[in-house]
């Protein structure tokens, strides 16, 4: 099986299990019917064979999940891999090494492959987060076994189907985050699709200047204010911008704030936050919807001075009634921070996977196993 098992790590512990519980279903459905259930997962990304990025400490966390001990191969492959998954007995779990502890994995190199491969009879992808990587560990494995989507791609294909491909209406998407650039793309597929699009975050600011609006010391991108018109020009009245903006001299919490028109940003100030004539707008444009897509927070919500819009829009969204999913690593970890993460229909463990899936692209990992 391929996991992600790909969670922050602080002093040798886990430090977030999100991963490892929505992991745990497959496994322990898989192995509560007799199977050998052998995991392959990586863990951040190593130039060699970190210790800190071992998978060890996660077995125990993955155990405390499943319901029982999970046994450890101090390699992913070779003798190490081989001789613990020998000694598997029918309803035990075996974590194997760091994948990435290999460079043929992101090579995705066949002979590599084909080793991760010989240790099992068939192989189930569960990894949706991984998915958008053609790495051996991924697509690969699937060359050479039957090839399987588990309980959680399952549920995460499911849930984006629903929310993109078949919505009820009105379907909004609220998008957040720093850059246009690396949204670009998923902002011109969402307009294909929906009935509002929402922007927030510090990609507002390329949208403002692009417009020909001061935006004071602000994060701006320069080299993609063509494609902010682009996508205004292509959005029309479906795009959403926020129309005031709450504002500091340095992004550091405990400095004075000030709301602003978005279209009037001072020198020497920058917006961090939307602004509450915004929350109303937003909140009017979410008020009945049928569907909403959230991915990226309006402002700089790590920091609690920035965090009320981003609260603001959760709670609206939560209220909604609406089929509500959430995506993207930072809009998670918001929602958690707020405590809100049980409130939405579907929280996308997906990150980048979830963004190319937005964008309209091919996810490999998903891709094989329709061919398998």
């Amino acid at each position: 099986m391929r996991e992600d098992l790909n969670v922050p790590m602080k002093d040798g512990s886990v430090a977030d299990d999100a991963r490892v519980r929505a992991a745990s279903p497959t496994l322990q459905h898989l192995a509560q019917r007799g199977a050998r259930v052998i995991v392959m997962s990586h863990l951040g990304r190593p130039k060699d064979r970190e210790p800190d990025l071992s998978l060890r400490p996660v077995a125990e966390d993955l155990g405390r999940s499943v319901g029982q001990a999970v046994e450890f191969a101090d390699d992913c492959v070779g003798e190490p891999a081989r001789s613990a998954a020998g000694r598997l007995l029918s309803g035990q779990v075996l974590l194997l090494e760091n994948v990435r502890y290999h460079n043929e994995d992101e090579e995705n190199d066949p002979g590599f492959a084909r080793e991760l491969a010989s240790l099992g009879d068939i192989y189930v992808n569960d990894a949706f987060a991984a998915s958008h990587r053609a790495h051996a560990s991924v697509v690969g494995v699937a060359a050479y076994l039957p090839a399987y989507a588990g309980e959680l791609m399952e549920a995460e294909l499911a849930a984006l189907h629903r929310a993109l491909d078949d919505p009820k209406r009105p379907l909004i998407a609220v998008v957040g985050g720093a850059k246009v650039s690396t949204k670009v793309g998923v902002l011109t597929n969402l307009l294909k699709k929906v009935d509002a699009l929402l922007i927030g975050g510090a990609m507002a600011n390329t949208f403002f200047k692009a417009k020909g609006w001061p935006t004071g010391t602000g994060l701006v991108e320069d080299t993609a204010l063509d494609e902010a018109r682009d996508v205004a020009a292509e959005g029309g009245e479906k795009l959403v911008l926020p129309v005031d903006v709450v504002c500091a001299q340095k992004m550091e919490a405990g400095r004075p704030l000030r709301t602003m028109d978005a279209s009037k940003v001072e020198e020497g100030w920058a917006a961090y936050d939307i602004g509450p004539r915004t929350v109303a707008l937003f909140r009017e444009k979410l008020n009945g919807a049928g569907t909403i897509i959230w991915n990226g927070p309006v402002g700089v919500a790590e920091i609690e001075d920035f965090a009320a819009g981003t609260k603001a829009v959760g709670e609206a969204i939560a209220a909604s009634g609406a089929y509500t999913l959430v995506g993207g690593g930072d809009t998670v970890a918001a929602i958690d921070s707020l405590g809100m993460a049980d409130r939405f229909s579907h929280v996308s463990t997906g990150g980048g996977a979830t963004l190319e899936y937005l964008e309209g692209k091919e996810l490999p990992g998903i891709a094989i196993l329709q061919e398998a």
